[in-house]
């Protein structure tokens, strides 16, 4: 009788031991490790933020339109698969970013309330990105009631909702260990309407990033050091850096599980439309853009003293590089788009930043080609040249 009760105390031991042990394998970390961590990170881009088949994109409704439950292919993308998410792996990404729409997914707007279909299948994606051992972040993306609107006249309404929003997501997905960190909005901002934000559109985002850490952390759990992530206005960080026009969330935690997101597409005549065909000091024989090392390296130094060192984390939540060249001389300008890759991913790692590429499945030759794996070709790689980037960088930060 004494032996049966040891062997079951001995059986109990084991398996807290076992529990205590997984745990220590997933404990919660600063949002400043976590972002350390990221060798280096992904966008799943064009997917779960679509709009639902036939409906305009820029659309404020707020519902679960008929055929909704189809989005994730709306934009010509196949459907995610667990491959998708390996190939990721594979190719040496540790970290996917998921930005996902969720206003056209919502079965009680009053309540904010999401489609159950919508949310099992945003959680099977995460859940294959963690059986690979993969940190995600989960954020509300192209909410155009939210986004498009940052003025007085709809911020009240606009801050409830989101708080019942991100309460139901929080809830969701509470379960989930520190490896899956949230971002509270993504490019706030006025219709067309990049340039510099007025004080009305700053306030209301600096509302949106307080609304969103209350109520995620008041849902506790393990949310209640979950690594949440905060943004400027419009993700630009120049909007956040000079004349306090963002206000560092007041959070119970402090800073230590706090990130500010920013996306860097500069300078934008190279990356982003392809007007310029070469970027950096060692190709400025070829023309290359004005917006050289130095001033990506001075723009990264400000974010270490602004925000890194108030113990706060840095997401570049999104950067990347279309496809541009001239046929004649196609090698030599992907060899240059990998020697920016390469420099982008060191200098972000150097300080500490988390990166994550843009990849929205588009390939040719021009403006808003971001495409690196064919989602319609088995995950192939066609964009080699980013990802050859990407690993030196990644080497190169670790010298």
């Amino acid at each position: 009788h004494i032996n049966n009760i040891m062997k079951i105390n001995f059986r109990i031991l084991y398996l807290l031991s076992l529990m205590f042990a997984a745990m220590l394998c997933h404990a919660q970390q600063t949002a400043r490790q976590w972002n350390s961590e990221v060798t280096a990170g992904w966008n799943l881009g064009n997917q779960f933020e679509c709009s639902a088949p036939g409906q305009d994109s820029e659309s404020i409704a707020v519902g679960d339109p008929e055929g909704a439950d189809n989005a994730e292919t709306a934009w010509g993308n196949p459907l995610v698969t667990k491959k998708t998410i390996k190939a990721v792996r594979d190719a040496g990404f540790n970290a996917i970013r998921i930005p996902v729409r969720w206003q056209c997914h919502i079965s009680n707007p009053s309540a904010m309330s999401i489609s159950r279909i919508w949310m099992d299948r945003i959680k099977e994606v995460i859940d294959w990105c963690l059986e690979y051992n993969l940190k995600v972040i989960v954020n509300v993306h192209h909410e155009k009631w939210l986004e498009s609107r940052p003025l007085y006249a709809n911020k009240e309404e606009n801050c409830q909702k989101l708080a019942l929003l991100w309460l139901n997501i929080a809830n969701e997905l509470n379960k989930y260990d520190y490896r899956v960190a949230f971002a509270g909005t993504n490019e706030v901002h006025e219709p067309d309407k990049w340039g510099k934000p007025t004080a009305e559109n700053l306030n209301v985002q600096n509302a949106y990033n307080q609304t969103f850490i209350d109520i995620v952390r008041a849902t506790g759990m393990n949310n209640a050091k979950r690594h949440l992530i905060v943004q400027t206005y419009a993700c630009n960080a120049d909007y956040g850096l000079y004349n306090g026009d963002f206000i560092i969330p007041t959070d119970i935690e402090g800073n230590d599980y706090m990130s500010v997101e920013l996306h860097y597409y500069n300078p934008w005549e190279y990356v982003g439309s392809g007007e310029c065909y070469y970027w950096g000091e060692p190709y400025k024989q070829y023309g290359a853009s004005q917006s050289d090392e130095n001033t990506m390296i001075k723009f990264f130094n400000k974010l270490a003293d602004e925000w890194s060192a108030k113990g706060l984390g840095v997401v570049i939540g999104e950067w990347g590089i279309t496809n541009h060249f001239k046929a004649s001389e196609a090698d030599h300008m992907q060899e240059n788009m990998s020697y920016y890759c390469k420099t982008l991913v060191s200098e972000a790692r150097k300080r500490g930043f988390s990166t994550f590429v843009w990849d929205n499945n588009r390939f040719g030759n021009g403006a808003d080609m971001f495409g690196i794996f064919d989602r319609s070709k088995n995950m192939s790689i066609k964009a080699d040249w980013v990802i050859k980037g990407i690993k030196e960088g990644v080497a190169d930060s670790a010298k």
